[in-house]
């Protein structure tokens, strides 16, 4: 079963248990890939959270059923998964802008979510810069932070953290005070590496990290060894914004590349990688294993 069969029968799998306490591993468990793995196709893909497209779904359900017909209240938050009414009623105002009660009135507008349906996006319009790559096996070494499945969109957060507090500027200057030029070829001092978890766990390891070589300084770091693996590389173009491109690259790759390149993603780690040119600029480049489809 192709990518977009896989994540419409797991949109499918939401809607028949809408009633339920849904986590991301009891979606994942209708497609062929690992909660971690289906987690981030599809925050990259729907440029959200499973939980919050679940959440969304729960409430556009629960508005209709107020408008409907007579409902309780507490009767939605219970069947929705809300420990009581106030809860329901706080999470119901912060998506419709109204109160459960007022939304039962005639002409309320109210902010309802469909369910969603994936299909290969069509652009002429804009080229991708991609390539395959072999690689062997080699390590990296860094500041590595635990996030659950569906937290994907937080990473961003630990990056700002590890600027604020000089983490990154010592595991800079520990793997060699220098950064890889846009001419030469390999993978970038500097880089994140987004691990998975073996199934059945509900968390991933992400890096900030460097490539182990000699001379580097590893003492107090993680180290990890990223596998033998072939490689779809896909690279931004050159801007003075480091790390606005990379969201964009995975969406891109997963939305748009895969699902028509006769290839299928890998176990293995995605990866972030970001380059300094001899001008100054920055480009970067998202490595995601993949195998033939």
């Amino acid at each position: 079963m192709d990518l977009l069969s896989q994540l419409n029968r797991a949109m499918d799998y939401v809607e028949e248990h809408i009633s339920d306490d849904l986590a991301l591993e009891d979606v994942s468990s209708v497609t062929s890939y690992s909660a971690y793995h289906f987690g981030r196709l599809f925050y990259y893909i729907a440029e959200m959270p499973l939980s919050e497209y679940i959440r969304k779904r729960k409430l556009s359900l629960a508005a209709m059923e107020l408008q409907n017909r007579s409902v309780k209240v507490i009767d939605l938050a219970v069947k929705y998964g809300y420990d009581n009414a106030d809860s329901f009623s706080r999470a119901f105002t912060k998506q419709h802008g109204v109160t459960p009660t007022s939304a039962r009135k005639n002409g309320v507008i109210l902010q309802i979510f469909p369910p969603l349906t994936f299909q290969i996006k069509i652009k002429g319009v804009q080229g991708m810069n991609w390539r395959i790559e072999q690689r062997e096996a080699f390590e990296v070494f860094g500041v590595e932070r635990i996030f659950q499945n569906d937290e994907t969109g937080k990473v961003p957060e630990f990056w700002n953290e590890c600027h604020q507090n000089g983490c990154y500027e010592k595991l800079f200057d520990d793997a060699g005070g220098e950064r890889i030029s846009a001419k030469k070829a390999g993978i970038c001092v500097i880089n994140a590496v987004c691990g998975y978890c073996e199934p059945g766990e509900n968390t991933f390891p992400y890096m900030i990290c460097a490539l182990k070589k000699d001379g580097c300084k590893t003492d107090g770091y993680k180290t990890a060894r990223i596998p033998a693996a072939t490689w779809a590389v896909f690279r931004s173009e050159e801007s003075n914004d480091l790390g606005l491109h990379i969201p964009q690259l995975f969406n891109r790759a997963y939305s748009e590349w895969l699902p028509s390149s006769g290839y299928d993603k890998a176990i293995g780690p995605d990866m972030e990688v970001y380059y300094t040119t001899d001008n100054g600029g920055h480009f970067e480049e998202v490595w995601i294993p993949v195998k033939k489809a």
